[in-house]
């Protein structure tokens, strides 16, 4: 992945390479390259790429209404400042929505390398996406985000939306990213409404279904809040106030399973949200990070009657550490007289503060971007989050005895040993009680014991094995009195992560497996210690990689083999409610390089996702080879997975 600090770093770079190849035959740590394979070798490649991603709640409909925010050629933008667009919502269907959509359309042609890129709403992140890497004949690619979380901003007017992508167009670099950025808007009509209510009557005929809606366990919220959340899920489930079916009642739901509740009082978009970012003026609105030790913090002062925050980061790794999972540490460069700068280990955690109080930490999931390892592997269907990096949630729900205190905190983001650079920034989700000024709350717990790391390192030359195995566990917990009750948060997470590099053959054999378990907990309980709620999100993403080096026939030529698989499993229960996506992809080929150029080679990527939830289920597979698609099938019976 290519950002504007990496050119100058190219020079650095090849000189490292060459060392490998002529005195070492050490193979290369993974790199981003780019293709410069001749058209004739390449007259089946796909000219549209995409992400394999479980379809969206909005794909089945019909936007009642759509507003184009940008039309922008990204050619050589290094060094300018982003691209800005005012944004008002459409006049039309002005709103409120049930879905809102982003959908990102782009297009290259010429030599390019990957490109990082990121969209704001008056300094709100939106989107976190990649480019893929064009080819001589050109390529495009869209993919569609629903960003109904965001509806509190989308609905005000005036706002600037602004995009930031760095590009290099020169004699080497001809690609131009030609960008369409719009906005789908879904409000449900008439017809759509009697589908879902069918849906729902089917689902209540189920006698299961029925028991478990008419579970007993009063909530306790006051009378007025009461009446709001039972006709919010009356009508999430898709019935009239005026519809006789004699399933459901009013008050059936407010007898209803807690978990159900939940459905409805932690889906509803915040109704403010707070960027935690830089100004945007030069550089966009992330915060760069070159070190462990690099902490970036904004003060903010939120209102006095937020009854919930959640934290979402964005971030990306780029320079030194886009591969950070198989940096050694810096013990076997210096030794090795190597002068690459990736090392300091393969450890790295994205951290938040509060006041320069630790509150709470995320494992990243190791996106590859479309240049990364071997970007044959990447054509035409790009790595797991590479159009649409994830973002991460985290639950300040039990600080707000500190932040709603009416006073300036300064929240802030850090990645433990990192190397330059990240980017990173984050939105602080907030939901208010509208029926009063303020909310009377205190943190009652705050167990976070350090983090638990131990590597080991054995090599001999550039031969040996490095290993790092990490873990932490905390739990926080704070009550907050509003005016739908006295609620205690708990969140609790843990999460343990297992790093292995093998060096063989003098160097020329790399192996790196890594794997990331993280458990997050989040309970709501009331004043008298009954359980209101319970969200259990359970994640895992292992990454394996094998690559071997040889000499080429040429003296400034080398051929890599790799192997590489990785993916996300994710499973989510909310109450009695639960989804969950297995999403595993395998590649393998082999690549003729000249410093950062691929001359020729081979690839083969297959992929299979797998997502179900209560209502749905849904299954794709695809294969390509050498940049065909070769399969691509899907349906609505899923395929099992024990890893989910």
């Amino acid at each position: 992945m290519y950002y504007f600090s990496h050119l100058p770093s190219l020079v650095f770079l090849l000189p490292f390479f060459l060392y490998i190849h002529h005195v070492s035959l050490s193979s290369p740590l993974p790199d981003a390259f780019f293709k410069s394979i001749p058209s004739s070798l390449r007259q089946n490649v796909s000219d549209y790429y995409f992400e394999l991603v479980k379809p969206l709640p909005s794909d089945r409909l019909d936007p009642s209404c759509s507003l184009l925010l940008l039309q922008q050629d990204f050619g050589n933008t290094i060094g300018s400042p982003p691209v800005s667009a005012p944004y008002s919502p459409p006049s039309d269907c002005p709103g409120p929505w049930t879905y809102v959509v982003l959908e990102f359309r782009a297009s290259c042609q010429g030599e390019q390398y990957d490109r990082i890129a990121g969209l704001w709403l008056d300094g709100v992140e939106i989107l976190r996406t990649s480019t893929a890497e064009p080819t001589d004949s050109g390529i495009f690619w869209q993919f569609r985000k629903d960003v109904t979380r965001y509806s509190s901003l989308l609905l005000q007017s005036n706002l600037t939306l602004t995009v930031m992508l760095e590009n290099v167009v020169n004699d080497v670099f001809t690609g131009v990213y030609h960008v369409n950025v719009s906005m789908l808007y879904y409000a449900e009509n008439t017809g759509v409404a009697e589908r879902k209510l069918n849906r729902k009557v089917e689902f209540l005929k189920d006698t299961t279904n029925v028991n478990r809606i008419n579970k007993a366990g009063k909530l306790g919220f006051a009378d007025e809040f009461a009446v709001a959340v039972v006709q919010n899920f009356v009508e999430r489930l898709g019935f009239q106030s005026e519809d006789k079916l004699g399933l459901i009642s009013k008050e059936t739901v407010y007898r209803s399973n807690r978990g159900d509740i939940s459905e409805v009082v932690y889906e509803k978009p915040a109704d403010l949200i707070i960027p935690i970012c830089e100004d945007g003026d030069e550089d966009g609105f992330w915060f760069r990070i070159q070190s462990g030790l690099d902490v970036h913090s904004k003060g903010i002062q939120i209102p006095r009657n937020t009854r919930r925050a959640v934290l979402e980061i964005y971030v990306s790794f780029h320079g030194n550490d886009e591969f950070w999972y198989s940096n050694p540490p810096d013990s076997y460069l210096k030794l090795n007289n190597l002068t690459s700068g990736r090392g300091n280990g393969a450890f790295r955690q994205v951290f938040v503060t509060i006041d320069g109080v630790f509150v709470g930490s995320e494992v990243p999931f190791p996106v590859i971007f479309t240049g990364g390892i071997n970007p044959l592997f990447w054509e035409p269907v790009v790595a797991i989050g590479a159009f649409d990096l994830p973002s991460y949630d985290l639950d300040l729900t039990p600080f707000l005895g500190l932040l709603s205190d009416g006073n300036i905190h300064y929240i802030g983001l850090g990645v433990t040993d990192s190397i330059s650079f990240w980017l990173v920034d984050a939105n602080l989700h907030l939901w208010l009680d509208s029926c009063s000024s303020a909310v009377q709350a205190k943190s009652v717990l705050y167990q976070t014991p350090a983090l638990s790391i131990e590597r080991e390192s054995k090599f001999k030359q550039l031969d040996g094995s490095f290993e790092i195995e990490a873990k932490r566990k905390t739990e926080f917990a704070g009550w907050v009195n509003s005016t739908a009750g006295n609620f205690t948060t708990r969140v609790s997470q843990e999460f343990k992560f297992k790093n292995s590099i093998k060096f063989k053959r003098n160097g020329t054999y790399k192996e790196t497996k890594q794997n990331i378990k993280v458990k997050t907990e989040v309970r709501v309980e009331s004043d008298t210690g009954d359980l209101i709620t319970r969200a259990i999100i359970k994640k895992k993403y292992p990454l394996n990689i094998i690559t071997s080096t040889l000499p080429g026939s040429d003296n400034d030529t080398y051929l890599t083999t790799t192997n590489l698989s990785h993916a996300l499993y994710e499973k989510s229960t909310r109450g009695d409610f639960s989804s969950s996506v297995s999403n595993t992809q395998v590649s393998g080929g082999w690549m003729v390089v000249k410093d950062h150029s691929v001359l020729s080679g081979t690839a083969n990527t297959h992929q299979r996702l797998n997502y179900k939830d209560e209502f749905t289920c849904y299954s794709r597979a695809v294969a390509a080879s050498n940049g065909t698609l070769l399969e691509d099938n899907s349906t609505s019976a899923c395929a099992s997975s024990s890893s989910s």
